[in-house]
Parts: C-alpha cells; structure tokens; sequence
C-alpha cells in the first residue's frame, strides 16, 4: 500500500509538469510529491512498528499466562500472515503443554492407585512375617502363615501385572496384534482354567460355539478379557448355579454372550461396573474392581464393544461384540 501511494504521487507530479512549462510550478509539485511520500512512509513505518510492538506484547502475554490470550487484530499484508503463523503456534504449543500436564497428571493417579492397591498384600507379608519370628510358633503354623504370604504375594503380583496392563491401555501405548482366530478355540483357552474353581463350586460351567467360527482379534488379550469376565461371573455364582459361555456369529459380527445365574448386579451401580476400581455392594473383600474395566478397555481398542444386563437375584449377562471375519 506504501509503494502504491508513493508511486501515484510521483506520477502526478511528473503529470503536472507535462502539462506546464512553469519552473516553479513544476518544482513545487515535485516538493509536495515528496512530503507526500515521505509522510505516507513514516506513517507506513509507525503503524508496522505499532504492529511488531503489539505481537511482541501479545508473545509476553503468552508467556505469563497460564490460558491462551486471543490476539489483537492486524491489517491484512506480510504481518498479518506472521501474526496468524504466530497464533497458530502458540496454540500448537498450548495443546502439547496441556497434553503433557494431562500425562503427567494420569502417571500420577496411576502410581497412587498401584500405592493404595498394594498396601494391604503387603502389610498382610509383614504381619505374618512378624509372626514367623516366634520361635516357640508351631511347625503348623509356620506351613499356614508361609501359604499365606505366598498367597499375598501372588496377589500383589497379579495386581501389579493387571494395573500396569489397564495403564498401557488407558494411556494408549498398547499395541495389540489382530490375527485370525478360531473362536471355538479361543473359548475353550479361556474356560480351561476355571474348570476347577467351577467344580469347586459347584458351579456349572457351559461352553458353546461352532466349529469354524473365526474372528479378528489379539488372541492373548481377547482371551485376557474374556477370561476376566468369567472370572468375575464365577465368583457372583453360588453353588448349584450355572455360567453360560456362547459364540454365535452373523454376517457382521461375532457375538459372544457371558451370562451367570448369580445375585443380579443392583440397577442403579449397573452403569459403573465397567469404570476402573469401582466395587458393587456385591464386590468380594478381595475385589479391586479392574477386571471388568480392563477388559472393556482391550475390546474398544479391537473396534468392539460390551454391554450388560442384570436383574438382582437373576444374574448378570455380557454381551460382547467383535466384527467378522469370514472364514
């Protein structure tokens, strides 16, 4: 705009004197060409410094405060393009300060609920400890506190594994592997382990898909989450009851179905049995309440999904949904 300006004054000035053959005339207009351009150019260079200065003040602004300032409007031109890339990197950097304030609030949480998680195990290995000091301790007592400590220890052991798996999840740095899978198979991986806990019980524990049935997924975390669910309905079965385990596919997707005869889940805390560390009124003196929350976590990350239903004194239900894949 300042070259345009410049170059119009100079040309009428040049015009003015074509027109006229008077010295002086001629010469006066050449001097206010000149005024004119000199005061278009130090009025161009007050308002690209009145600029700078307002960017400058705005980057100062950035810098102590703790939300992003809007910033000042500028005229269009070479700095209005610099203050616009200046913004857009200023909220560049504002969204990866926050993020990296949100990551470091999440390992926080997180460290504080494996703390909180461990304390019992752990004050439970060094009560019993104290206790196997006594020398006058009977040997039987002795095998019984040492079967307990390892029991504790293996409990601190699986917490620790499952709170540090739900943190990779949660935190978005798992990477799962998706293959093709026999679903009969990996139904049967999963059952497999709870057979005694179930004869225990008396608890009944039913398998049921068909041969050929594949889906996409990753095998060991899919049989983690799963294996979390029919755990947990084993424990909410009494005796004589029964936990139904079923595959059933259609043309675009694998449905498994989960579903006990136990105590029923209360309809208000129904909502909240996938959130982490939550405990029903039901929750067994053990329970952490990650298992369920652990297992949703791995299925969302396959594209999947779980829902449930329960009635109390009916049981519970899980159904769990995974896309296709033809076999």
């Amino acid at each position: 705009m300042e070259v345009l300006l410049q170059a119009s004054a100079l040309l009428a000035a040049l015009a003015v004197c074509a027109f006229t053959r008077n010295a002086l005339f001629s010469c006066l207009a050449f001097g206010i060409c000149a005024a004119f351009m000199l005061a278009v150019s130090l009025v161009s260079r007050l308002s690209v410094n009145r600029q700078i200065e307002a960017l400058t003040a705005y980057l100062m602004r950035v810098q102590d405060s703790l939300e992003l300032p809007a910033p000042e409007k500028c005229r269009e031109g070479k700095l209005g393009i610099l203050q616009s890339e200046i913004y857009k990197l200023v909220v560049l950097l504002n969204e990866q300060t926050a993020e990296a304030q949100k990551g470091r609030e999440y390992l926080a949480d997180m460290l504080s609920d494996i703390s909180h998680q461990l304390k019992t195990p752990l004050a439970g290995i060094t009560i019993l400890t104290d206790l196997l000091k006594n020398p006058d301790l009977p040997q039987e007592k002795r095998r019984e506190f040492a079967d307990k400590i390892n029991a504790q220890a293996d409990r601190a052991a699986w917490l620790i594994k499952n709170l540090l798996a739900l943190s990779q999840i949660e935190a978005g740095v798992l990477k799962l592997k998706a293959e093709k899978t026999d679903g009969q198979a990996l139904l049967r991986e999963v059952c497999a382990p709870f057979e005694v806990m179930a004869e225990l019980k008396d608890v009944t524990l039913s398998l049921s898909a068909p041969s050929g049935a594949f889906l996409l997924c990753d095998r060991h975390w899919t049989a983690e989450a799963l294996s979390n669910i029919v755990k947990n309905c084993l424990e909410h079965t009494p005796s004589k009851g029964a936990v139904y385990v079923k595959l059933e596919q259609n043309n675009f997707s694998t449905d498994i179905t989960i579903r006990d005869t136990g105590e029923g889940i209360k309809k208000e805390q129904l909502p909240h049995i996938f959130e982490r560390f939550y405990k029903a009124d039901n929750a067994g003196r053990d329970s952490v309440g990650i298992g369920l929350a652990m297992a949703k976590q791995i299925l969302l990350l396959q594209n999947g999904d779980i829902t449930a239903k329960s009635r109390p004194g009916e049981g519970t239900a899980f159904f769990i949904k995974l896309y296709r894949v033809e076999g």
